[in-house]
């Protein structure tokens, strides 16, 4: 398990950031927020893939006004996101669970006191949102839109809020490729001890996004960076989480689920191992317990990887072993296989969550 850096925990709602609590996973609703059905909706959708905490816009004090109406009517803690107007923060924080502000567009000293003492009121926290686009004019003009520059921002607003006697502080650091948006990070991180939210903004469709974000959160993650995160995803609210998750998951900042092993496609495979792993990773979506499992479609990798899965099958032609634990449980006809490598799987998942409630 990867070690984290140790940062000061917060609460959004229900929900803990930072210090030793499990890195979340974020989404953000694509409705008018005063369109209440469709952002209600939209986030319960989100609630279902698996999503823990949503942040929805607030463009305009209709959005601001009709989050209460959202509120009533969701589980998930609510993050309002707010640009220019300082007044829709003041609104949004009645009832909103996490003020997010741009300070490259609110940039003003007495409207963010405002801001700040109506959180307070609420005990809710802030969240610093540095974009690489929208640097406030003294830190672009002097180091242009670098992670220099972004730092410098973060640094400014974190030491305002806290001369104002605020410090329920988390801080995300975006821009929109990888190489500032892991420089920003890597820089501010040894500088204070607030938690981070990562991400890489405006990363584009569902193939692009997933390389950018997998690259960057993946090694901000593998330096112990990172507190909860989104992927941002042109696309469907839920590959945002599914991503996200997977992230988390082949980083081994989580322990979660299943991780599947399976052969590239070569000409040593000796089964229809394309079908056969599209149909494994449909049936075992659903497992949470950590497990590890493999597929292999030929004699030269299949015993040695099957020795160190949980469960694994090792095809050879037109049959193969199903293993547990490296041992072979069944020797089997190729089209019989899944059917019994899947309920090995699913006694393995039942036997361990048993062990975890007893032990």
């Amino acid at each position: 398990m990867i070690e984290r850096v140790k940062t000061k925990k917060i609460w959004v709602g229900g929900v803990a950031v930072g210090g030793d609590a499990p890195i979340s996973v974020q989404s953000m609703t694509h409705s008018k927020s005063c369109d209440v059905d469709s952002t209600v909706e939209q986030i319960n959708r989100l609630h279902f893939a698996g999503c823990d905490i949503v942040r929805v816009a607030v463009p305009a004090m209709e959005d601001a006004k009709a989050l209460a109406q959202i509120k009533e009517r969701v589980s998930l803690p609510l993050v309002a996101d707010i640009h220019f107007d300082y007044k829709l923060a003041l609104e949004a924080a009645k009832v909103a669970d996490c003020i997010r502000i741009n300070p490259g567009n609110i940039n003003n000293k007495q409207k963010m006191a405002q801001i700040v003492k109506a959180c307070q009121e609420r005990s809710l926290p802030i969240r610093i949102g540095i974009n690489s686009g929208s640097l406030e004019k003294q830190f672009e003009d002097r180091y242009g839109a670098t992670a220099k520059g972004m730092v410098a921002s973060a640094k400014y607003n974190i030491a305002y809020l806290e001369d104002l006697g605020f410090s329920d502080i988390k801080i995300s650091m975006k821009a929109s490729d990888v190489e500032r948006t892991v420089e920003a990070y890597r820089l501010l991180r040894p500088q204070n001890n607030y938690p981070f939210h990562l991400g890489v903004t405006e990363a584009g469709t569902l193939f692009h996004a997933s390389i950018k974000s997998s690259i960057a959160l993946g090694s901000l993650l593998l330096d112990g960076i990172g507190d909860t995160l989104r992927v941002s995803i042109t696309g469907e609210l839920e590959e945002e989480i599914s991503v996200g998750r997977a992230i988390l998951k082949d980083s081994g900042a989580i322990k979660d689920g299943v991780n599947i092993i399976s052969c590239p496609t070569c000409g040593r495979i000796e089964a229809d191992l394309v079908t056969a792993v599209g149909q494994i990773e449909k049936r075992v979506a659903h497992i949470k317990t950590p497990l590890n499992i493999s597929v292999m479609g030929c004699v030269v990798n299949a015993i040695g990887e099957a020795k160190h899965a949980d469960v694994a099958i090792a095809y050879g032609k037109e049959s193969g072993l199903v293993m547990v634990e490296g041992e072979v449980v069944a020797r089997l006809n190729e089209d019989e296989l899944v059917e019994r490598f899947i309920a090995e799987v699913e006694k393995m998942a039942k036997s361990k969550e048993v062990g975890e409630r007893d032990g």
